[in-house]
């Protein structure tokens, strides 16, 4: 174990590369020493926001250096092979913003060059740190709630932000929608039900509001069935207003309801709660500190650093990412087809 900070470079300085930025900083243990960005826009606002640390135009020249630790990879969805290859290539560690790829394909060859340079992987799950959804989590795990049954996690917000030239609203590159938001609901359903096996089959619908981009779903909805007997359903929309989350898991005994709302998702003034009916009373939960995925952002960067110095384990593996993505593209082809999906067809 060392004391000495861990040394991050960070790929992508848009948006949500610009709070993954801020996070590094505001980490203890944890230093921004170079940044990447594509535009000539990006570099001119990095260097003028972090005039500490090296700033590049290709992302190459970042990871070619020997004085970075962990790679923070925050790049539209189609680039996330290319360049997640490239880091561990180079022998650095990895955090890679969710997908973790667009294919199987994609998330096989990056776990194999990881496992070959033994290097930490971590894909960018940070809703499993949340006060309040973690919470959730570890009363199911006390047995709260007896054995989990059923989940329901369901969004409704405003429309996606374009990104960075409209990648978002670029299937070639964004993969899909279900890659994007429901992708984090998939991953909750999963780890809150992992008592009940893991997820079989799957049936998934979907429609767009907008005319001639049927790949555009703005109304998702999917249930998934677990080999122990537990489902879950996932449902978003995107046309609806501000940002509004529900958690609802019951089992045997009782069960939780947690419900978080802001005026946007990146809000750092959400309001939140936590209730719990454990079988015989219903109670409110209290929640140490606020949630949000602002401040999960900044405690998934105080994980890698902890598992960097001391081994603790990682928040969300290269394995789970994985499983999110195929869970994802079942879901994809259920929509396409009609049909109910195995997920083993993705999985195996």
């Amino acid at each position: 174990m060392s004391d000495r900070p861990v040394r991050f470079g960070l790929i992508g300085f848009g948006a949500w590369g610009q709070h993954h930025a801020n996070a590094i900083t505001v980490t203890d243990g944890a230093e921004l020493v170079a940044i990447a960005a594509r535009s000539d826009t990006s570099v001119a606002a990095a260097k003028e926001k972090y005039p500490d640390a090296a700033v590049y135009n290709d992302y190459r020249e970042l990871v070619a250096r020997e004085d970075i630790d962990f790679v923070d990879v925050v790049v539209p969805s189609h680039l996330h092979h290319a360049v997640a290859t490239a880091v561990l290539q180079a022998g650095k560690h990895l955090l890679l913003e969710k997908p973790m790829g667009v294919s199987m394909d994609e998330c096989d060859d990056m776990i194999r060059i990881a496992n070959q340079q033994k290097r930490l992987f971590a894909v960018g799950h940070e809703l499993r740190l949340s006060s309040m959804w973690g919470k959730a989590k570890e009363l199911i795990d006390e047995g709260f709630i007896g054995d989990p049954l059923y989940a329901l996690v369901e969004l409704s917000r405003n429309p996606y932000r374009q990104g960075a030239d409209g990648w978002r609203y670029d299937i070639d590159r964004v993969g899909s929608w279900i890659l994007e938001e429901p992708i984090h609901f998939f991953d909750l359903a999963r780890w809150y039900l992992e008592r009940s096996g893991q997820p079989e089959r799957i049936y998934a619908t979907a429609n767009s509001r907008q005319p001639g981009r049927p790949e555009l779903q703005d109304n998702f909805s999917a249930i998934m069935h677990f080999s122990g007997g537990s489902y879950a359903v996932v449902s978003q929309t995107l046309a609806a207003f501000e940002h509004h989350q529900t958690a609802k898991i019951t089992g045997t005994k009782g069960a939780l309801w947690a419900s978080w709302s802001g005026a946007q998702d990146r809000t750092r003034h959400p309001t939140f709660s936590l209730r719990g009916f454990d079988g015989n009373e219903v109670v409110t939960i209290p929640i140490d500190k606020p949630t949000g995925e602002l401040f999960e952002l900044e405690d998934q960067v105080a994980r890698v650093v902890q598992a960097h110095r001391s081994g603790v384990p990682l928040h969300c593996t290269a394995e789970d990412g994985r499983w999110s993505v195929a869970m994802c593209l079942a879901a994809e082809a259920s929509v396409r087809s009609g049909n109910i999906v195995s997920i083993g067809d993705y999985i195996s």
